[in-house]
């Protein structure tokens, strides 16, 4: 049986992955419920999987923090701390990354691939184009966004599904995280 794929993804209302100007991470909107949860989420046994562009991200974000920044939130420690894969046809290993393991090749190819061999369920948090990529070939089981109420028209960034084949969205579960932060659970497919 192949492995369940997440691609879990936060997102503005308006569909941008992230915002410049005075906006701070999570829009400033995360509250100890959030944490919480996504602690839980990447307390499970599973195995990350990332794009080159989102490795470098994550790998500069947290040499450049110090132990008291946000961008070490308890989840992110965690998730560092997970098996991940990192697809790149770029990066050469070792990575600054415990327990990362660098594949080259197509996306599509490596994932479909870690599904049929992983023992534990593959997630990826980010790695917008590859994660697009991997929609259109029917490889994510479940999209996970994490919706925080902004809406960043001028100054968004990382539109999430820009150039995107279109999808038809089941959803799966839902809830709303301290008050205001809605995270819902889809089944894509593709729109015929």
């Amino acid at each position: 049986m192949a492995a369940t794929y997440t691609f879990d993804v936060f997102s503005s209302i308006d569909g941008f992955g992230a915002a410049g100007g005075d906006w701070t991470g999570y829009w400033g909107k995360q509250g100890p419920e959030l944490l919480d949860h996504r602690l839980a989420l990447y307390g499970e046994e599973q195995r990350m999987v990332f794009g080159a562009n989102t490795y470098r991200l994550f790998a500069r974000m947290l040499a450049e923090s110090t132990e008291d920044s946000d961008v070490r939130d308890p989840w992110v420690t965690r998730m560092r701390n997970l098996p991940a894969t990192v697809v790149s046809t770029t990066l050469e290993g070792p990575l600054d990354w415990p327990d990362a393991t660098v594949v080259s090749g197509d996306a599509v190819e490596v994932v479909a691939r870690l599904k049929e061999e992983s023992d534990v369920p593959l997630r990826s948090h980010g790695s917008l184009s590859m994660n697009r990529a991997l929609m259109a070939a029917g490889l994510v089981d479940r999209l996970q966004v994490t919706f925080f109420p902004v809406i960043t028209g001028r100054t968004g960034l990382d539109p999430l599904f820009q150039g995107a084949a279109d999808f038809d969205l089941e959803l799966v579960e839902s809830r709303t995280l301290d008050g205001h932060i809605s995270e819902c659970v889809y089944r894509p497919t593709l729109h015929a």
